[in-house]
């Protein structure tokens, strides 16, 4: 199950971050307290908490240093037809020039060397300062522990709104969730927050599978274990399927056995995990024609800058876990070390303090 693309070695460089533009904002990255590494396997951004530094053309945010915000990958601008349909939250305001890494108006704030260099999904977060569209921050509680919530910018939440909102789990409901890293265990705790009486985790690492449990896995299972394919050994030991599956590694053989696993009838699969470009999924039409869902989910269904600072309080007010996916706190100085913890399975997230 291990798709995890090859690992770079991160480096320092000096660069120069331009004034925010109209309807933009400049905000500085709080690293003098504490850095949390995202999650690349699931959405590709390191997603620590910000104040904002600036705020032009834009009266929702309070300069200087006014807001505590969390920067969003997916933006949400209330206006366009996606913001305005309650069955998605892929806002498309800025998502052409957001994918060829540049601000809406075609250019970068960001030089190096006297050379441009592009913006990273909408946020550009590995940078002390950076500058976003004001439509991709969510103000949040100023209380909130900023070495904490700065992992709902991502992961936690992709995996948690994953079962809540897109697959809409059911009391009483059998769940499967392949890939035990952070998504997954939010997928877990989504789960059981929903009531599901039967959590199952499926990972080929069995150092993970005590750390699931934590979360509300009922058991877990390695798909090395069995002869016979992950998804039969699952549809036998469930009766015929489980009734809600998650792909949560961005594995395209996974996605397939997460599918088959679900039961005839009514079965409902999720693609959480993000496979490498190009690849493709496929299953036999016998599968979808007998009444199985495959559904897929980005930032876990959440409309951004509303429900960010709701799960926020959510946390605060222990209604979810957040603290339990830290397991290292490290000097920022070992940023490379660790990614290679997580690349390797062992950690689910690291907090960088400076």
């Amino acid at each position: 199950m291990n798709n995890q693309p090859e690992f770079k070695c991160l480096l320092w460089e000096e660069i120069e971050v331009a004034p925010p533009k109209a309807h933009e904002v400049r905000i500085k990255v709080i690293i003098k307290e504490n850095h949390c590494l995202g999650d690349p396997q699931s959405c590709l951004i390191f997603s620590p908490l910000f104040s904002s530094q600036e705020a032009l053309a834009s009266a929702s945010f309070q300069p200087p240093l006014g807001d505590t915000v969390i920067p969003l990958y997916i933006p949400q601008c209330g206006e366009c037809k996606f913001c305005r349909n309650p069955k998605t939250n892929l806002c498309q305001k800025i998502r052409i020039t957001q994918g060829k890494g540049l601000m809406p108006d075609n250019t970068s704030r960001f030089t190096c060397k006297g050379k441009q260099i592009f913006h990273f999904m909408g946020t550009s977060t590995f940078s002390e300062y950076t500058v976003v569209a004001d439509i991709s921050v969510a103000k949040i509680d100023p209380l909130a522990p900023l070495d904490k919530v700065c992992l709902l910018g991502c992961g936690i939440s992709t995996g948690y709104g994953a079962a809540i909102n897109t697959a809409k789990v059911e009391p009483g409901s059998t769940c499967a969730i392949f890939g035990l890293g952070g998504v997954g265990l939010a997928v877990i705790m989504g789960c059981k927050v929903a009531g599901a009486s039967r959590i199952i985790g499926v990972d080929i690492n069995k150092d993970k599978f005590a750390k699931a449990k934590e979360f509300g896995a009922t058991e877990c299972i390695n798909p090395q274990d069995f002869k016979k394919s992950i998804q039969e050994v699952l549809v036998e030991m469930t009766d015929g399927g489980v009734d809600f599956s998650f792909e949560c590694i961005g594995n395209v053989g996974v996605m397939r056995a997460a599918l088959e696993a679900c039961h005839k009838g009514w079965g409902v699969s999720v693609v959480v995990g993000v496979a490498a470009s190009g690849q493709e999924i496929s299953t036999r039409p016998f599968q979808l024609v007998t009444g199985r869902t495959w559904k897929g989910t980005a930032f876990g269904g959440w409309k951004s800058v509303e429900s960010v600072p709701k799960l926020v309080s959510e946390y605060m007010s222990k209604k979810i876990k957040v603290d339990e996916f830290v397991t290292h706190n490290m000097p920022f100085d070992q940023i490379n070390e660790a990614f290679e913890l997580m690349h390797t399975g062992k950690s689910i997230r690291s907090v960088l303090k400076l």
